[in-house]
Protein backbone atom coordinates (compact mmCIF):
# COMPACT_ATOMS: atom_id res chain seq x y z
CA UNK A 1 0.00 0.00 0.00
CA UNK A 2 1.65 3.72 -0.58
CA UNK A 3 1.19 6.80 1.71
CA UNK A 4 -2.84 7.34 -0.23
CA UNK A 5 -3.57 4.46 0.86
CA UNK A 6 -4.09 2.62 -2.37
CA UNK A 7 -2.80 0.39 -4.98
CA UNK A 8 1.13 1.04 -5.43
CA UNK A 9 1.40 1.08 -9.34
CA UNK A 10 3.90 -1.25 -11.50
CA UNK A 11 5.15 -1.22 -14.73
CA UNK A 12 2.91 -3.13 -16.26
CA UNK A 13 0.77 -0.17 -15.45
CA UNK A 14 2.33 1.85 -17.58
CA UNK A 15 2.49 -0.68 -20.26
CA UNK A 16 5.15 -1.99 -20.23
CA UNK A 17 5.05 -6.40 -19.20
CA UNK A 18 8.43 -6.99 -18.41
CA UNK A 19 6.82 -11.14 -17.78
CA UNK A 20 5.68 -11.05 -21.92
CA UNK A 21 9.04 -9.49 -22.88
CA UNK A 22 10.69 -12.62 -20.74
CA UNK A 23 8.53 -14.48 -22.83
CA UNK A 24 9.58 -12.95 -26.31
CA UNK A 25 13.15 -13.55 -24.95
CA UNK A 26 12.58 -17.21 -24.63
CA UNK A 27 10.32 -18.05 -27.67
CA UNK A 28 13.25 -16.30 -30.21
CA UNK A 29 15.98 -17.91 -29.04
CA UNK A 30 15.47 -21.02 -31.04
CA UNK A 31 15.35 -18.89 -33.79
CA UNK A 32 18.49 -17.65 -33.51
CA UNK A 33 20.23 -20.51 -32.26
CA UNK A 34 19.48 -21.73 -35.66
CA UNK A 35 21.61 -19.12 -36.96
CA UNK A 36 24.96 -20.13 -35.14
CA UNK A 37 28.19 -20.25 -37.43
CA UNK A 38 31.84 -20.67 -36.39
CA UNK A 39 33.00 -17.93 -34.58
CA UNK A 40 30.14 -17.09 -32.19
CA UNK A 41 30.86 -17.51 -28.54
CA UNK A 42 27.81 -16.21 -26.91
CA UNK A 43 24.49 -14.32 -28.35
CA UNK A 44 21.33 -13.95 -27.20
CA UNK A 45 20.88 -13.00 -23.51
CA UNK A 46 23.47 -12.12 -22.38
CA UNK A 47 24.70 -7.57 -22.07
CA UNK A 48 26.15 -8.26 -25.31
CA UNK A 49 27.05 -10.53 -27.69
CA UNK A 50 30.78 -12.44 -28.59
CA UNK A 51 32.38 -12.84 -31.63
CA UNK A 52 35.79 -14.53 -32.23
CA UNK A 53 37.58 -13.57 -35.87
CA UNK A 54 40.26 -16.01 -34.78
CA UNK A 55 37.70 -19.01 -34.53
CA UNK A 56 36.11 -17.83 -38.06
CA UNK A 57 38.87 -17.70 -39.71
CA UNK A 58 40.01 -21.12 -38.22
CA UNK A 59 37.11 -23.02 -40.47
CA UNK A 60 36.84 -19.72 -43.02
CA UNK A 61 40.54 -19.33 -44.01
CA UNK A 62 42.88 -16.96 -42.92
CA UNK A 63 43.40 -13.34 -43.86
CA UNK A 64 46.10 -11.51 -43.55
CA UNK A 65 44.84 -8.26 -42.87
CA UNK A 66 40.66 -8.72 -41.61
CA UNK A 67 39.10 -5.53 -41.92
CA UNK A 68 35.47 -5.57 -40.34
CA UNK A 69 32.33 -3.56 -42.71
CA UNK A 70 29.02 -2.85 -41.09
CA UNK A 71 25.95 -1.46 -41.66
CA UNK A 72 22.80 -0.46 -40.63
CA UNK A 73 18.94 0.01 -42.26
CA UNK A 74 15.50 -0.31 -41.60
CA UNK A 75 12.40 -1.23 -43.51
CA UNK A 76 10.63 2.26 -44.15
CA UNK A 77 7.26 2.72 -45.41
CA UNK A 78 6.85 -1.05 -45.98
CA UNK A 79 5.96 -1.74 -42.62
CA UNK A 80 2.60 0.32 -43.41
CA UNK A 81 1.67 -2.91 -45.55
CA UNK A 82 2.20 -5.11 -42.72
CA UNK A 83 0.40 -3.50 -40.38
CA UNK A 84 -2.23 -3.14 -43.34
CA UNK A 85 -2.44 -6.85 -44.13
CA UNK A 86 -1.54 -8.03 -40.58
CA UNK A 87 1.47 -10.60 -42.61
CA UNK A 88 4.48 -9.97 -40.57
CA UNK A 89 6.35 -12.95 -41.55
CA UNK A 90 8.47 -11.54 -44.34
CA UNK A 91 8.94 -7.72 -43.26
CA UNK A 92 12.19 -9.15 -40.88
CA UNK A 93 13.32 -10.48 -44.02
CA UNK A 94 13.39 -7.25 -45.72
CA UNK A 95 15.41 -5.97 -43.10
CA UNK A 96 18.18 -8.14 -42.96
CA UNK A 97 18.40 -7.64 -46.85
CA UNK A 98 18.56 -4.24 -46.74
CA UNK A 99 21.49 -4.20 -44.08
CA UNK A 100 23.35 -7.27 -45.63
CA UNK A 101 23.24 -6.28 -49.32
CA UNK A 102 25.24 -2.65 -48.07
CA UNK A 103 28.08 -5.05 -46.77
CA UNK A 104 28.41 -7.28 -49.36
CA UNK A 105 29.30 -4.23 -51.78
CA UNK A 106 32.44 -4.72 -50.35
CA UNK A 107 33.33 -8.02 -51.03
CA UNK A 108 32.84 -9.10 -47.49
CA UNK A 109 32.07 -11.82 -45.58
CA UNK A 110 28.80 -11.65 -43.30
CA UNK A 111 29.29 -12.36 -40.31
CA UNK A 112 26.34 -11.57 -37.59
CA UNK A 113 23.56 -9.40 -37.35
CA UNK A 114 21.25 -7.97 -34.50
CA UNK A 115 17.88 -6.36 -34.73
CA UNK A 116 15.90 -3.37 -32.80
CA UNK A 117 11.74 -3.59 -32.60
CA UNK A 118 10.07 -1.17 -30.85
CA UNK A 119 6.34 -1.06 -30.24
CA UNK A 120 4.02 0.52 -28.11
CA UNK A 121 2.49 -3.03 -26.77
CA UNK A 122 4.23 -5.97 -27.22
CA UNK A 123 1.94 -8.39 -29.36
CA UNK A 124 3.94 -11.88 -28.68
CA UNK A 125 2.33 -13.62 -32.01
CA UNK A 126 3.10 -11.04 -34.04
CA UNK A 127 6.92 -10.55 -32.46
CA UNK A 128 7.83 -13.79 -33.02
CA UNK A 129 6.52 -13.68 -36.71
CA UNK A 130 9.00 -10.94 -37.42
CA UNK A 131 12.03 -12.33 -35.62
CA UNK A 132 11.56 -16.10 -37.32
CA UNK A 133 11.69 -13.88 -40.53
CA UNK A 134 14.43 -12.58 -39.33
CA UNK A 135 16.23 -15.63 -38.36
CA UNK A 136 15.17 -17.02 -41.97
CA UNK A 137 16.73 -14.38 -43.63
CA UNK A 138 19.94 -14.69 -41.48
CA UNK A 139 20.48 -18.01 -42.71
CA UNK A 140 20.06 -17.29 -46.51
CA UNK A 141 22.48 -14.37 -45.80
CA UNK A 142 24.60 -17.00 -43.59
CA UNK A 143 25.06 -15.18 -40.57
CA UNK A 144 24.46 -15.53 -37.26
CA UNK A 145 21.44 -13.58 -35.63
CA UNK A 146 23.39 -12.63 -32.15
CA UNK A 147 20.83 -10.61 -30.66
CA UNK A 148 19.30 -7.24 -30.47
CA UNK A 149 16.67 -5.41 -28.54
CA UNK A 150 13.76 -5.59 -27.99
CA UNK A 151 11.37 -2.17 -26.33
CA UNK A 152 7.92 -1.28 -25.01
CA UNK A 153 7.38 2.24 -25.40
CA UNK A 154 3.40 3.26 -24.75
CA UNK A 155 2.12 5.80 -25.83
CA UNK A 156 5.21 6.23 -28.89
CA UNK A 157 3.33 4.17 -31.96
CA UNK A 158 -0.15 3.51 -32.35
CA UNK A 159 -1.72 0.04 -31.33
CA UNK A 160 -0.60 -2.84 -33.60
CA UNK A 161 2.00 -0.66 -35.10
CA UNK A 162 5.63 -1.42 -34.49
CA UNK A 163 9.44 -0.19 -36.05
CA UNK A 164 12.53 -2.31 -37.26
CA UNK A 165 16.28 -1.09 -37.52
CA UNK A 166 18.84 -3.25 -38.32
CA UNK A 167 23.24 -3.99 -37.68
CA UNK A 168 24.95 -5.86 -39.88
CA UNK A 169 28.75 -6.95 -39.30
CA UNK A 170 31.20 -8.87 -42.06
CA UNK A 171 34.72 -9.06 -42.79
CA UNK A 172 37.53 -8.66 -45.66
CA UNK A 173 41.24 -8.63 -45.84
CA UNK A 174 42.12 -5.57 -46.70
CA UNK A 175 43.50 -6.61 -50.37
CA UNK A 176 39.90 -7.74 -51.17
CA UNK A 177 38.27 -4.66 -50.55
CA UNK A 178 36.17 -3.93 -53.26
CA UNK A 179 35.64 0.04 -53.50
CA UNK A 180 35.89 0.71 -56.90
CA UNK A 181 39.07 2.10 -57.06
CA UNK A 182 39.85 -0.10 -59.89
CA UNK A 183 37.00 0.46 -62.25
CA UNK A 184 37.73 1.77 -65.34
CA UNK A 185 36.55 3.25 -69.23
CA UNK A 186 35.95 -0.06 -71.08
CA UNK A 187 34.52 -2.17 -68.03
CA UNK A 188 31.41 -3.78 -67.99
CA UNK A 189 28.46 -3.34 -65.96
CA UNK A 190 26.33 -6.08 -65.04
CA UNK A 191 23.14 -6.02 -63.79
CA UNK A 192 20.79 -8.72 -61.03
CA UNK A 193 17.60 -8.24 -62.11
CA UNK A 194 15.20 -7.14 -59.01
CA UNK A 195 12.23 -9.13 -57.77
CA UNK A 196 10.07 -5.66 -57.79
CA UNK A 197 10.28 -2.52 -55.58
CA UNK A 198 12.31 -4.53 -52.84
CA UNK A 199 12.26 -2.10 -50.05
CA UNK A 200 12.66 1.39 -51.64
CA UNK A 201 9.81 3.73 -52.23
CA UNK A 202 7.18 2.74 -50.52
CA UNK A 203 5.65 6.05 -49.65
CA UNK A 204 4.99 6.81 -53.51
CA UNK A 205 3.77 3.53 -54.11
CA UNK A 206 1.12 3.24 -51.45
CA UNK A 207 0.11 6.67 -52.47
CA UNK A 208 -0.38 5.74 -56.05
CA UNK A 209 -1.93 2.22 -55.61
CA UNK A 210 -3.97 2.90 -52.48
CA UNK A 211 -4.78 6.58 -52.27
CA UNK A 212 -4.73 7.84 -56.04
CA UNK A 213 -6.29 4.81 -57.74
CA UNK A 214 -7.76 3.70 -54.73
CA UNK A 215 -7.50 0.00 -55.56
CA UNK A 216 -8.13 -3.20 -53.04
CA UNK A 217 -5.32 -5.16 -51.38
CA UNK A 218 -6.75 -8.14 -53.17
CA UNK A 219 -7.04 -7.08 -56.87
CA UNK A 220 -4.86 -8.64 -59.41
CA UNK A 221 -3.05 -6.34 -61.90
CA UNK A 222 -2.16 -7.64 -65.41
CA UNK A 223 1.36 -9.51 -65.25
CA UNK A 224 1.55 -9.59 -61.45
CA UNK A 225 1.61 -13.01 -59.97
CA UNK A 226 0.02 -12.06 -56.68
CA UNK A 227 -2.75 -9.82 -55.58
CA UNK A 228 -1.33 -6.33 -54.87
CA UNK A 229 -0.60 -6.16 -51.17
CA UNK A 230 0.85 -9.41 -51.26
CA UNK A 231 3.16 -8.47 -54.45
CA UNK A 232 4.18 -4.99 -52.75
CA UNK A 233 5.43 -7.34 -49.64
CA UNK A 234 7.42 -9.55 -51.88
CA UNK A 235 10.86 -9.24 -50.13
CA UNK A 236 14.47 -8.21 -50.96
CA UNK A 237 16.81 -10.03 -52.94
CA UNK A 238 19.69 -11.34 -50.03
CA UNK A 239 22.40 -11.41 -52.36
CA UNK A 240 25.45 -13.53 -50.26
CA UNK A 241 25.07 -16.73 -52.70
CA UNK A 242 25.43 -14.22 -55.79
CA UNK A 243 28.11 -12.23 -54.50
CA UNK A 244 30.33 -15.29 -53.36
CA UNK A 245 29.77 -16.93 -56.70
CA UNK A 246 30.43 -13.77 -58.74
CA UNK A 247 33.98 -13.32 -56.39
CA UNK A 248 34.90 -16.60 -57.44
CA UNK A 249 33.80 -15.77 -61.01
CA UNK A 250 35.11 -12.58 -62.18
CA UNK A 251 37.29 -9.93 -61.44
CA UNK A 252 34.94 -7.55 -59.38
CA UNK A 253 35.46 -4.17 -59.19
CA UNK A 254 33.08 -2.53 -57.93
CA UNK A 255 29.13 -3.51 -56.90
CA UNK A 256 26.20 -1.26 -56.14
CA UNK A 257 23.28 -2.11 -53.81
CA UNK A 258 20.10 -0.28 -55.77
CA UNK A 259 18.27 0.90 -53.51
CA UNK A 260 16.75 4.14 -52.59
CA UNK A 261 18.10 7.06 -55.29
CA UNK A 262 17.51 3.99 -57.66
CA UNK A 263 20.57 3.58 -60.02
CA UNK A 264 21.68 7.17 -60.77
CA UNK A 265 21.71 7.42 -57.00
CA UNK A 266 23.65 4.71 -56.25
CA UNK A 267 25.87 3.40 -58.83
CA UNK A 268 28.15 6.70 -58.60
CA UNK A 269 28.59 5.97 -55.11
CA UNK A 270 31.41 3.21 -56.21
CA UNK A 271 32.50 4.65 -59.38
CA UNK A 272 36.06 6.74 -59.48
CA UNK A 273 36.26 10.46 -60.66
CA UNK A 274 35.44 11.24 -64.07
CA UNK A 275 33.75 8.05 -65.37
CA UNK A 276 30.09 7.75 -67.04
CA UNK A 277 27.72 5.02 -66.16
CA UNK A 278 26.42 4.23 -70.54
CA UNK A 279 23.46 2.01 -69.68
CA UNK A 280 21.07 0.56 -72.52
CA UNK A 281 17.43 0.03 -70.05
CA UNK A 282 16.41 -2.00 -73.62
CA UNK A 283 19.08 -5.11 -72.19
CA UNK A 284 16.96 -5.52 -68.63
CA UNK A 285 13.31 -6.50 -67.84
CA UNK A 286 11.32 -4.33 -65.83
CA UNK A 287 8.78 -6.34 -63.71
CA UNK A 288 5.58 -5.42 -64.42
CA UNK A 289 4.95 -3.70 -60.57
CA UNK A 290 7.00 -0.53 -61.78
CA UNK A 291 5.01 -0.08 -65.42
CA UNK A 292 2.00 -0.19 -62.96
CA UNK A 293 3.23 2.20 -60.50
CA UNK A 294 3.97 4.64 -63.50
CA UNK A 295 0.62 4.60 -65.55
CA UNK A 296 -1.83 4.42 -62.51
CA UNK A 297 0.88 7.43 -60.56
CA UNK A 298 1.33 9.51 -64.21
CA UNK A 299 4.77 9.47 -63.15
CA UNK A 300 7.64 10.58 -64.89
CA UNK A 301 10.66 8.87 -66.63
CA UNK A 302 13.13 10.72 -63.94
CA UNK A 303 11.20 9.86 -60.99
CA UNK A 304 10.56 6.48 -61.28
CA UNK A 305 14.17 6.30 -61.86
CA UNK A 306 15.26 8.04 -59.36
CA UNK A 307 12.90 6.49 -56.33
CA UNK A 308 13.05 2.90 -57.61
CA UNK A 309 15.46 0.19 -58.57
CA UNK A 310 13.19 -0.17 -61.84
CA UNK A 311 14.48 -3.88 -62.12
CA UNK A 312 17.80 -3.73 -60.68
CA UNK A 313 19.26 -4.94 -57.52
CA UNK A 314 22.77 -5.24 -57.78
CA UNK A 315 25.40 -3.88 -60.60
CA UNK A 316 28.87 -5.04 -60.53
CA UNK A 317 31.78 -3.84 -62.57
CA UNK A 318 33.96 -6.36 -64.38
CA UNK A 319 36.54 -6.48 -67.39
CA UNK A 320 35.32 -7.71 -70.39
CA UNK A 321 36.58 -10.88 -70.42
CA UNK A 322 34.84 -11.81 -67.13
CA UNK A 323 31.03 -10.54 -68.54
CA UNK A 324 30.37 -14.02 -69.65
CA UNK A 325 31.58 -15.84 -66.49
CA UNK A 326 29.88 -13.17 -64.18
CA UNK A 327 26.56 -13.31 -66.23
CA UNK A 328 26.81 -17.79 -65.44
CA UNK A 329 28.02 -16.99 -61.91
CA UNK A 330 24.69 -15.14 -60.97
CA UNK A 331 22.59 -17.74 -62.74
CA UNK A 332 23.89 -20.64 -60.37
CA UNK A 333 23.26 -18.39 -57.34
CA UNK A 334 19.79 -18.15 -58.83
CA UNK A 335 19.45 -15.07 -60.13
CA UNK A 336 19.23 -13.23 -63.10
CA UNK A 337 22.31 -11.66 -64.71
CA UNK A 338 22.13 -9.12 -67.83
CA UNK A 339 24.91 -7.14 -69.59
CA UNK A 340 23.36 -3.57 -68.95
CA UNK A 341 26.03 -1.25 -70.30
CA UNK A 342 29.89 0.04 -70.12
CA UNK A 343 32.12 2.33 -68.15
CA UNK A 344 33.19 5.16 -70.25
CA UNK A 345 35.47 8.05 -69.93
CA UNK A 346 34.20 11.37 -68.84
CA UNK A 347 34.43 14.75 -67.48
CA UNK A 348 36.44 15.58 -64.92
CA UNK A 349 34.22 15.42 -61.57
CA UNK A 350 32.10 13.59 -60.37
CA UNK A 351 30.82 10.02 -61.56
CA UNK A 352 27.22 9.97 -63.44
CA UNK A 353 25.10 7.80 -65.03
CA UNK A 354 23.88 8.51 -69.17
CA UNK A 355 20.92 6.05 -69.81
CA UNK A 356 20.60 5.16 -73.91
CA UNK A 357 17.13 5.81 -75.84
CA UNK A 358 14.63 4.08 -73.96
CA UNK A 359 12.39 2.97 -77.27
Amino acid sequence: MNERGGKGLTYRDAGVDIDRGDQFVDRIKGLAERTRRPGLLEGIGGFASLFSLKDFMAVAGPMEDPVLVSGTDGVGTKLKLAFRTGIHETIGHDLVAMCINDVLTTGATPLFFLDYFGTGRLELEVGTQVVAGIALACELAECALVGGETAELPGLYQPGEYDLAGFAVGVVDRAKIIDGRRAAPGDVLIGVQSRGLHSNGYSLAQKVFFEHAALADDVMLPGLPLPLAKELLRPTAIYTKTVKALLAAADVRALAHITGGGVSGNLPRVLPSGTVARLDPRRWVRPPIFEHLQRLGNIAEDELERTFNCGLGLIAVVPPSDAEPAIAAIARAGEVGVRIGELELGPAGEPSVVYEARS
